[in-house]
């Protein structure tokens, strides 16, 4: 019989992986993401691999976000050497995604070897390098929407449906025979809203015996897009007559890219004032440049509102940007005094620039801060939006006195309606399994679906096994 096991984004929101293992096709991977928050280096330290690495026989990735997919150059560090399935897309993201991984872990690993030296102690060892990232590459294999791939010698078949969540995300339908029965696995991965702007509507796969659904917002809806943008207009109003600035801590995938053109949308109906908008992270310059590349996978209705004909399209929809790559540039954003719309990384303020932004401008009451996605727990992002009035920054204590707001309307997730109007299309009703959530927003999605669908899931702590 086939087993899957939970070993992350089980009763929480990060670090998504799941193992499947059958006589039928081995040892397979949904997901090596790596949970957020707190220190990098010692968070790789502690993640331990609940498996031989070598003895996996495939990953199969949903998409790029790093909670999916940042585990993968340690995973090929201790010796995994099978393909990774994903779609193409994704595959051109992890390009800009791992590297900048690996690139900041180098760097913090080489400040924090110095200071033990100093300090006599031995060196950390890494625990994963540039060359993994670059094997990591290699063994990817991209595939379009819809195609159905033979993998694991013939003995499963693989087909990836775009999930509507960011730029080549996908969900997993997994098909195999096992006893003379056909068994079909379907994983949500990470499944966007309906409506979402640049982004399809995700797909809804009709028929499985397992499906494993996503549950971030299980326990919430969100507002609409018309309400959104009108609350964004109003916060860049307030914020501009106060004479402040806009600090955005924003995802480099997806989150990035929707703002633009949220913005460009504003610019272009005379609602955006006189604002000077920086996107001051050069992974997230690098990833709109892929998307850029990849416009056919996106909406037709929002893409016919860009120039396709200009090798920027989303740049030139928005005039009034800078683009801020070198750590020059980022600096210089310190000599705006008011009306800079500072967008940059990371989105839950673990780490990246957004944080030096936040040391020059989070103690001045005439500046906001917007969040615009899900904040997970035990990261900065959500000790601010759980009301914190001093944190810590670079060793000293600082006094929060920014307006802080949160735009929900902006989640690249579906919400509670969305996620239970996508389970409602399988028929006959399949075993459900409730993963990438918190246990409260879980439970609420638990009980609806019991209500309305008369359908009894599990919800299953990480390292539990279920047999199927």
């Amino acid at each position: 019989m086939a087993t899957v096991t939970f070993l992350g984004a089980a009763q929480e929101v990060t670090g998504s992986c799941h193992l499947l293992e059958s006589d039928c096709f081995g040892q397979l991977l949904l997901d090596c993401g790596m949970h957020q928050g707190g220190d990098l280096i010692s968070r790789l330290e502690e993640e331990h691999f609940q498996f031989n690495p070598a003895g996996i026989d495939a990953v199969i990735l949903s998409h790029g976000h790093l909670d999916h997919c940042g585990m993968l150059p340690k995973l090929v560090h201790q010796g995994f050497t099978g393909p990774i399935y994903c779609t193409s897309a994704t595959a051109d993201l992890l390009v800009v995604m791992l590297k900048d991984a690996a690139g900041l872990y180098e760097r913090d690993l080489e400040r924090e070897n110095l200071k033990r030296k100093r300090q006599g102690k031995p060196e950390r060892k890494p625990e994963y390098t540039m060359q993994d990232v670059e094997r990591v590459l290699d063994l990817c294999e991209g595939l379009d929407y819809c195609e159905t791939r033979s993998i694991c010698s013939g003995n499963a078949n693989l087909c990836l449906h775009d999930a509507g969540h960011i730029l080549g995300s996908s969900i997993v339908e997994l098909t195999f025979t096992e006893r003379g029965k056909q068994k079909t696995l379907v994983f949500s991965g990470d499944l966007g809203k309906r409506d979402a702007v640049l982004m399809n509507d995700p797909s809804s796969p009709k028929k499985a015996d397992l499906v494993l659904m996503e549950s971030t917002y299980g326990d919430r809806e969100h507002r609409t897009e018309e309400d959104t943008l009108a609350q964004l207009e109003q916060i860049l109003k307030d914020t501009w007559n106060r004479g402040g600035n806009v600090m955005i801590p924003s995802f480099a995938v997806g989150r990035t890219q929707e703002l633009l053109f949220h913005l460009g949308c504003l610019r272009q109906q005379n609602k955006l004032d006189n604002w000077q908008i920086f996107l001051d992270s050069p992974m997230a310059i690098d990833v709109t440049r892929i998307y850029e590349k990849w416009l056919e996978l996106l909406s037709d209705e929002d893409t016919q509102h860009l120039d396709k004909d200009h090798k920027a399209p989303l740049e030139d929809f928005l005039p009034n940007l800078f683009l801020s790559v070198t750590p020059e540039d980022s600096m210089a954003i310190n000599k705006m005094k008011s009306g800079a719309i500072i967008i940059a990384g990371s989105g839950m303020c673990t780490g990246g620039r957004i944080r030096h932004h936040f040391k020059q401008r989070i103690w001045n009451p005439n500046n906001t801060l917007i969040f615009v996605g899900f904040q997970a727990r035990g990261t900065l992002g959500r000790i601010l939006v759980d009301g914190a009035r001093h944190i810590k920054l670079f060793g000293e204590q600082y006094v929060v006195k920014a307006q802080i707001e949160t735009l929900g309307g902006f989640s690249a997730h579906a919400g509670q309606s969305g996620l239970v109007r996508w389970i409602s299309h399988f028929k006959p009703v399949p075993q459900v399994v409730l993963v990438h959530g918190e246990p409260k927003a879980q439970q609420a999605l638990a009980d609806r679906l019991y209500k309305e669908l008369q359908m009894n899931v599990e919800i299953p702590a990480r390292n539990h096994s279920l047999v199927f």
